[in-house]
């Protein structure tokens, strides 16, 4: 009788801690079964998360979009991952065809550099920008980052003491080209990557070039640059030569008497107007290149890699005029003398006049 009771306690203690433990375990099973749930993509899907999001804002966003349709199970894992608003990273991420509930958590959950786990960059491009303006409403759109907060960091003097340009050199920071980012790099991030990209570009070579051609900075080089290539924007084949006949009113001390530079002046007053006049050209800022000799103190666009590598790489040419050919080409006659210029500019002006009657016939 008494081995019967002993036995019978043996069987209860053990039923009682099988209870427990499988009550323990249970919520975890079913966790780890939640977790094994799938998304329903068969291919590749770009997901933004772009505010800061809870993760029942974040199940009915994937569920909006046809990524999952079980909340719950999603639901389950992220509260015993223990996520929040302040856990999910914003930014950029590629879903791959039925990525488990669980994979997909660790993705979107924050690590120490402030990304998400699997948190992928986006592509940034800023090309044919006149103004750090336009370059930073380019950048704004692709990323999460307000352009006007970009523009008040960029102009402060502490960023501007911080990498050693004045507000006019600022634009020869930031060279145009598609870069990789992710999605939430904010304003100091941003610039710092622009100055590492700077510093990449402007090697010991480089450097070397720039003395030889007679300049003393990569801002006026890049500032040179922006007048070739607002000079030429259409025949890339012109940039060096464009490039040497203003090293050659640079070594001489000739005024550049570039029009772009005035028109710069005039912001977009000017744009879509064919004849400059003297009262366009007499404006007085320090830009104009027409009334003030040597380089403006800052580029007038942001040219690219290929416009600056132009003017390192300029050939030592003869000419000290250009005017436009008298055809659509948009291409330019070169010309060593002032006599030779002015009969260029008259051709031209000729046949101008010409094509302006046509147009009215």
């Amino acid at each position: 009788m008494f081995k019967k009771s002993k036995r019978g306690i043996y069987l209860t203690v053990a039923a009682s801690l099988l209870l427990i433990v499988f009550l323990v375990l249970l919520p975890k099973l079913l966790v780890l079964w939640s977790g094994m749930s799938t998304t329903k993509n068969s291919e590749n899907i770009a997901f933004l998360i772009s505010s800061p999001t809870s993760p029942e804002v974040l199940a009915s966003q994937l569920e909006k979009e046809g990524l999952i349709t079980d909340k719950d199970a999603f639901l389950k894992v992220a509260s015993y991952k223990n996520l929040n608003k302040n856990r999910i990273a914003l930014g950029m991420y590629e879903i791959q065809p039925h990525t488990s509930f669980r994979t997909l958590l660790n993705g979107f959950t924050i690590n120490s550099a402030g990304n998400g786990n699997a948190e992928i960059e986006v592509p940034v491009t800023f090309n044919n920008c006149k103004t750090i303006y336009q370059m930073a409403g380019k950048v704004s759109a692709c990323l999460a980052l307000d352009s006007s907060k970009l523009i008040s960091y960029l102009l402060s003097g502490s960023t501007l003491t911080k990498y050693g340009f004045t507000v006019e050199q600022l634009p020869a920071l930031f060279i145009p080209n598609t870069y990789k980012l992710y999605y939430d790099t904010d304003e100091k991030a941003f610039t710092q990557r622009m100055a590492d990209e700077f510093k990449l570009f402007w090697t010991a070579a480089r450097k070397a070039k720039m003395k030889a051609v007679g300049l003393n900075s990569p801002s006026e080089v890049t500032t040179l640059a922006s007048i070739v290539y607002a000079e030429q924007s259409v025949n890339s084949d012109e940039w060096p030569t464009i490039a040497g006949l203003y090293l050659n009113r640079v070594r001489t001390g000739m005024k550049l008497q570039s029009d772009p530079t005035f028109k710069f002046c005039w912001g977009d007053k000017l744009e879509g107007v064919q004849r400059l006049l003297a009262v366009h050209r007499n404006i007085v800022c320090p830009y104009n290149t027409y009334l003030v000799k040597g380089l403006p103190p800052g580029p007038i666009n942001l040219p690219s890699t290929a416009v600056l590598d132009a003017v390192l790489n300029a050939p030592r040419v003869n000419y000290l005029y250009m005017c436009a050919k008298p055809d659509y080409s948009g291409r330019h006659n070169f010309a060593v003398s002032g006599a030779e210029h002015l009969r260029n500019a008259k051709v031209f002006q000729d046949w101008l006049g010409e094509e302006k009657k046509k147009k009215k016939r």
